[in-house]
C-alpha cells in the first residue's frame, strides 16, 4: 500500500507588487545616481546647493584635500551627467547645479520609494 503525499503550499507573505518605475526609467535613473554616488561628488553638490550661486573651481578645489586633477575628474563626471554646468569666466570656470537634474533626481526617488495604494479587498 502506497501513501500519497499531499503538498501543502504555504504562503509566507503577500505577493510582490510590480515595480513603480519602468525598466528604461530604472536604467536612466541608475546612471544618474551613479554620477552622484561618491562622497566627494555629494560634498561638491552640497557646496553648490548651499552657495545658491556659481562657485569658482579654485574655491571648490581649496575646500578639499584632494588634488586639482581629482576634483576636475569628479566635476567632469557630474558635468557629463548634466548635474552641474560650468561657465568659463576668464581663466576660471564657475560651476552651478542644473536645477532640472535636481528635480529629476527628486522625482526618481519619489517614484522608487512610492507606496502603492492598498489593494482592494
Amino acid at each position: 500500500m502506497k501513501k500519497e503525499l499531499t503538498v501543502i503550499q504555504k504562503v509566507c507573505c503577500p505577493p510582490a507588487v510590480n515595480p513603480t518605475i519602468e525598466r528604461n526609467q530604472a536604467e536612466a535613473g541608475a546612471a544618474l545616481l551613479s554620477a552622484i554616488a561618491d562622497p566627494t561628488r555629494l560634498s561638491i553638490i552640497s557646496m553648490l546647493a548651499a552657495s545658491g550661486e556659481a562657485v569658482c573651481v579654485g574655491d571648490i578645489t581649496d575646500s578639499f584635500t584632494l588634488g586639482q586633477p581629482t576634483i576636475s575628474h569628479h566635476l567632469g563626471i557630474m558635468r557629463e551627467a548634466g548635474i552641474i554646468s560650468g561657465d568659463k569666466r576668464g581663466k576660471w570656470v564657475y560651476y552651478s547645479l542644473v536645477q532640472s537634474k535636481y528635480h529629476e533626481v527628486q522625482s526618481l526617488l519619489e517614484m522608487v520609494f512610492a507606496v502603492p495604494a492598498p489593494a482592494l479587498a
